[in-house]
């Protein structure tokens, strides 16, 4: 293997966390922000990209490589948390949202996942966090994800996160699965992913989801979350900075005032 082999658990259930135990001179990657403990032993270090084996090319290289993540809307650096001490030791990583980690053991999907773009959390040293193009342009514009999604390889372990409850299914040669463009966590490589247009004008104007619908089509590996941070944050948005709904309440606006909370 190229990868680092490492161990983990998980804990919780909708605010999980992955607690990695790593041997002597193990290391692993993680997103930045998305640590939360680690035992003594261990050292963490910034770095450029993902400090792949694939970063080649001297300093120049390693811009370039570290530069496409913004693509993705993540930062230039990662961090890096190596076992420096004599036993094993541990290191935690929290998710940034209610919902669910999913481990993916690379080698057991062709050493390639692809996956939205902010799902990447933390992964083994020697897999590789890059950037997929989509092919098609109607994928890319309306996909829901746009032109670009994160692309995993290598032989190791890695980590992603997505929201609400997760469920994976498994794609048959031709089976074709319609989802929510904003549902879809990961894929992967022989799925081929495109995008359909909802039929009917009463559809489009009075459905409340959207023009378009992300098609699936297998054989492959899919993963799907319940709940896309997109759609939550609308919901805080459009329940934060006015007056509070009274949905059902008598009272109305009074119940307010005995709140203390004014009119």
């Amino acid at each position: 293997m190229n990868s680092h082999e490492i161990d983990y658990k998980l804990y919780g259930e909708e605010l999980q966390f992955v607690e990695i135990e790593l041997d002597p001179g193990e290391t692993t990657v993680a997103e930045s922000g998305a640590f939360m403990m680690m035992e003594d032993g261990i050292m963490m270090n910034t770095i450029f990209g993902d400090g792949s084996q694939q970063q080649t090319g001297g300093f120049l290289g390693k811009v370039l490589n570290a530069g496409k993540r913004i693509l993705t809307g993540e930062s230039l650096f990662m961090s890096q948390f190596t076992n420096e001490g004599m036993g094993k030791a541990k290191v935690s990583f929290a998710a940034p949202y209610t919902g669910k980690i999913i481990p993916l053991n690379l080698q057991e999907y062709d050493g390639k996942i692809v996956c939205q773009k902010d799902a990447f959390l933390c992964a083994a040293k020697g897999v590789s966090i890059g950037i997929e193009f989509q092919r098609k342009l109607g994928t890319g514009i309306f996909g829901g994800e746009g032109f670009i999604m994160q692309k995993i390889e290598g032989d190791g372990m890695a980590f992603v996160h997505a929201g609400g409850f997760v469920m994976k299914k498994e794609l048959a040669i031709g089976e074709m699965l319609r989802i929510d463009t904003g549902c879809v966590v990961a894929y992967t490589s022989r799925v081929d992913f495109d995008i359909e247009f909802i039929k009917g004008m009463k559809n489009w104007m009075f459905g409340g989801e959207g023009l378009f619908y992300a098609v699936l089509r297998g054989p492959g590996t899919v993963w799907i979350q319940s709940l896309p941070i997109s759609r939550l944050a609308a919901k805080i948005v459009s329940y934060g900075g006015g007056r509070r709904r009274e949905e059902g309440s008598i009272l109305g606006g009074l119940g307010n005032i005995l709140d203390g909370d004014g009119i």
